[in-house]
């Protein structure tokens, strides 16, 4: 992985390669090991390389034989091996190991379409200069990052936030329709970002700047059956036999093109199934020795480590934790924020911010994680409870079936202490609510959508008649309406949820802040693809989620991880900032004056908050969602608005 940052000037202006220089600092920490500048009279393009594939020969910017093409490019395509082979074959030569000179001979023999053929993951910039544009592309399921903003006189992009920041003509000012998407969806709904006037580039999507001109469009999309294509009788006699040897074999190659590397590569292992599997691919298909890390808690609600070692045991890895107390999280999370750039609503983020560093403090830059097979498998609480909530729906009078509701979150002590009535309102069983395309995820940015109570009087009014899920429903597919409601409920997760806060805030962000480069064979295309038209009651029967991935990998790992319930990756939450020894920015930044300066939250709402949390009376989601966002859009403000990007941004005693 890297880092890449680069400028366009519209006008005839050279190109200032001092603050392409100052772009490219502000992310080093994606690329310590080369740095890389490349100019052409108003354009320039900035790389921090982190050394993966031909160490001694990939160096960036890269440009072609005649010096027409230059890219810079964060990533790695996994299927370069075979696409060196086709382009030899029409006669390319090549003067690099790299996948990078892959991709600036893809493009040109196919020009923009190049993306379609790349399998992998990626955010890239190539300048074309005899056409006098630049072309730029980001991976199909959003796993590496790219942002971008226009200025009076240029076209500015980066790998970050912080890159646009270092620009002395980018503002920093908050975009309170992002926060207020965030605080409802946990996101903000691309291109938007929390920075009025900054732009994400949307997963699957490529863009054209030339001549003043951006141009935006997609090349790619997660597609599932409709109901007309589907013979619900047919689907029924499949053969799970000859659907779970299909995805075997899929995840088995996105792994084996995931270990081409000229590092040694480790695996993320959580103790279950998702990262289980993973490991035990990349053990069967390569004869290297595996090392494998893992996070443990301090909490025993949050720690999975007897789990870990049990699949540590029983595959033979080389195994290292390291473990996680309250007073960790409340110590890196600034420094977590600096990297996520971004407000966030759970701590999540930070126990895999040092993860990363114990896997860059062993020597590796690449590890195999299992990311994306909930989305893709079906495999969360949340469709689960979709499930149990139709059920109920269709007979809202029974007194028998709301005790299914039992059955969901049996982690969370506080809601299961609920009585049947609390939770059938909690859960929203309705069947007016059946008809919402968002109908899976109605009681989770409900209870988000709460959260909004703590705005200040300003910016309620500010966002008065604002409607995200309007925004948010007149993106969806032509056929979304088509889709089994499985289906429906998969695609909100893996096209936003995901790239927009899993694979961001949770992956690239916290993984790269030391350097870390994550793969993720469940997100290989081809895999997202196949599970896409595989029947939703193999991925869910009854109420065994991810079954049929259970089902292909029942040889490969122990049966007691086959068997355990899903428990989902937690953090201590609000807790972690006032259990233990107490620290300065924590007080600093939730004080009234600093709220008050800040004008995005309710002074007094903020306090009272902060003494229930003081006296040991916070409780349940709502609570601990409130204190990290608040905290974490003050930290936002504190880094990002009031201080330059120039300045060191961990300035707390």
């Amino acid at each position: 992985m890297c880092g890449i940052a680069g400028i366009l000037n519209f006008r005839e202006q050279a190109a200032d390669r001092q603050l392409v220089e100052d772009m490219i600092d502000a992310v080093r920490h994606r690329g310590p090991d080369a740095r890389g500048i490349y100019r052409d009279r108003n354009v320039a393009l900035g790389h921090a390389r982190l050394s993966i594939i031909d160490l001694a020969g990939g160096q960036q910017p890269m440009q072609n034989a005649d010096h027409s093409l230059c890219i810079t490019f964060n990533g790695e395509i996994f299927n370069y091996v075979e696409l060196r082979h086709e382009l030899v074959q029409k006669g390319y030569r090549f003067a690099t190991q790299s996948d990078t000179e892959v991709i600036l001979h893809l493009y040109e023999e196919y020009g923009e379409d190049c993306v379609r053929f790349m399998n992998g993951q990626w955010a890239l910039a190539i300048w074309n200069a005899n056409q006098q544009q630049l072309f730029l592309s980001r991976d199909r399921l959003g796993i590496r990052p790219l942002f971008y903003t226009r200025t009076d006189d240029a076209f500015v992009f980066g790998s970050e936030i912080k890159s646009l920041l270092a620009c002395p003509d980018v503002r920093r000012e908050i975009d309170l329709d992002a926060l207020d998407e965030i605080f409802t969806f946990w996101f903000a709904l691309p291109p938007r970002t929390i920075f009025d006037g900054i732009s994400a580039l949307p997963p699957a999507h490529s863009m054209r700047v030339k001549d003043g001109e951006i141009d935006v469009w997609r090349y790619w999309a997660l597609e599932f059956p409709t109901y007309a294509s589907s013979d619900s009788q047919n689907v029924a006699r499949e053969d799970e036999d000859e659907w779970a040897e299909q995805l075997l074999d899929l995840l088995t190659d996105a792994t084996r093109i995931r270990l081409r590397s000229d590092v040694p590569v480790g695996a993320y292992l959580s103790g279950g199934l998702d990262s289980s599997v993973v490991t035990a691919l990349a053990k069967q298909v390569s004869n290297t020795h595996l090392k494998t890390f893992s996070v443990a808690f301090e909490d025993r609600e949050f720690d999975e480590s007897s789990y870990q070692r049990e699949v540590t045991r029983f595959l033979g890895t080389e195994h290292q934790e390291i473990r996680c107390t309250y007073d960790d999280l409340a110590r890196i999370f600034p420094e977590v924020i600096k990297h996520t750039e971004t407000p966030i609503l759970r701590t999540a983020p930070a126990p895999l911010f040092m993860l990363s560093k114990l896997v860059h403090s062993n020597g590796y830059k690449v590890v195999l994680t299992g990311e994306g097979s909930d989305e893709m498998l079906g495999g969360y609480d949340i469709f689960k409870e979709a499930k149990i909530r139709r059920f109920l729906a269709a007979q809202p009078d029974s007194q028998i079936r709301p005790l299914l509701l039992k059955k969901l979150y049996p982690y969370l002590q506080n809601l299961q202490a609920q009585s049947g009535a609390y939770l059938k309102e909690f859960f929203r069983v309705s069947v007016d609510d059946t008809v919402s395309p968002f109908f899976s995820h109605l009681p989770r940015w409900g209870l988000t959508s709460k959260l909004k109570l703590f705005f200040s009087d300003a910016v309620k009014a500010e966002l008065e008649s604002r409607n995200g899920y309007k925004d948010l429903e007149s993106r969806l597919p032509v056929d979304f309406s088509q889709w089994d409601r499985f289906c429906q409920a998969q695609y909100l997760e893996a096209m936003y949820l995901l790239p927009n806060y899993i694979l961001s805030s949770q992956g690239d962000r916290v993984a790269m802040a030391h350097s870390v480069e994550v793969r993720l064979p469940f997100l290989d295309y081809r895999v997202a693809e196949f599970a896409a038209r595989i029947p939703s009651r193999l991925k869910m029967k009854v109420l065994n989620e991810k079954y049929i991935l259970k089902r292909c990998a029942r040889a490969l790992i122990p049966p007691s991880v086959a068997r355990r319930p899903k428990q989902p990756y937690r953090a201590p939450d609000g807790k972690a900032f006032f259990a233990g020894q107490p620290f300065d920015y924590v007080e600093e930044l939730l004080s009234a004056d600093s709220i008050r300066r800040g004008g995005i939250f309710n002074p007094l709402a903020v306090q009272k908050l902060c003494e229930k949390f003081k006296t040991g009376r916070a409780i349940g989601i709502k609570d601990n969602m409130a204190l990290v966002g608040i905290l974490s859009t003050q930290l936002v403000l504190h880094h990002f608005v009031y201080n330059s990007v120039r300045t060191p941004l961990y300035a707390f005693n």
